[in-house]
């Protein structure tokens, strides 16, 4: 393989993992810009939809509608846990940490729920278009990573048109602006951040049934997928819909390339390099700012 089809291979396999990434980091966002909370568990309903489906696939169903009970059960495990735990702490006034640790009690439930209904052993997908792999230019690549992508633009399509052309969508936006005045406006934010939930799954459920022909699906991947997906998130603020898709392929190019000219052990410790650097960058100013404040405070 010459060169330029290796970088080329690279960059294809690099951009398919960015795409699933990016769902998840959509989700986040979502989630994040709704509710301010940081859904730790965001991964592990990818997981329940990718062994859901599997598992119905298995017993007849076919592949779509077996997705879709699995996107639904992962809707619906949203929702229930935003109703018993997130939206009641909330109420409470829960701060964003205290929010955030259950979800990775949530986590923790869900991952563990998993072990036990589908064990240790890996499940896998039946591929959309199953069928040998495509020539695109010098690169060879798998028809399911094709559906990722083509997916991934859709949705993403989706969402734009879905937060700028519908009323739920412009809602979303109110509540994750100033939920206040989205409350005085009679907007009911407790139901908006249900819907965060419910729709962040959706989209991580989509990404494990798209990735779960091309890597399997097991109990734990839940948490890597999360932790990358987040990396994007945090490149887009939390709060930057694009920025975050852009971020999350960009992980996804630097992780194709580490594990293609290094090794292939680099590809995670890759999400962890990023995600260190891009929080020391958001952090320097704000320590600038603070030396400066001290500095001018011990002058006085």
């Amino acid at each position: 393989m010459s060169l330029e089809q290796r970088v080329l291979q690279l960059f294809v396999s690099g951009v398919t993992n960015g795409s699933i990434y990016a769902l998840l980091g959509l989700g986040l966002v979502l989630v994040y810009s709704t509710t301010r909370v940081v859904n730790v568990a965001i991964g592990d309903f990818a997981t329940l939809c990718a062994l859901a489906a599997a598992t119905l696939v298995t017993r007849g169903w076919g592949l779509l509608p077996a997705v879709a009970a699995g996107a639904l059960l992962a809707a619906a495990a949203a929702a229930l846990a935003y109703r018993v735990a997130i939206h009641p702490a909330r109420r409470r006034g829960a701060d964003p940490v205290t929010l955030m640790i259950i979800t990775i009690a949530l986590h923790l439930a869900l991952q563990g729920t998993a072990q036990a209904l589908w064990g240790t052993q890996p499940y896998t997908l039946p591929a959309l278009s199953p069928g040998p792999p495509v020539h695109v230019l010098l690169a060879v690549v798998d028809r399911q990573k094709l559906w990722v992508l083509a997916v991934s633009f859709a949705i993403v399509t989706l969402l734009a048109l879905f937060f700028n052309r519908t009323t739920a969508g412009r809602a979303l936006r109110a509540c994750a602006v100033n939920p206040t005045a989205a409350r005085l406006t009679g907007i009911p934010v407790h139901r908006m951040g249900l819907a965060a939930f419910a729709l962040g799954a959706v989209l991580a459920a989509v990404s494990g049934a798209l990735i779960a022909p091309i890597t399997l699906a097991t109990y734990d991947m839940g948490l890597m997928l999360g932790l990358k997906g987040f990396v994007g998130a945090v490149i887009g603020g939390l709060v930057n819909y694009p920025l975050t898709v852009a971020g999350c392929i960009l992980l996804g190019l630097l992780e194709s390339f580490a594990a293609g000219f290094l090794a292939s052990g680099y590809r995670d410790a890759v999400a962890f390099v990023v995600l260190i650097a891009v929080l020391m960058a958001r952090a320097l100013p704000l320590l600038r700012h603070g030396v400066m404040v001290s500095e001018e405070a011990a002058k006085e």
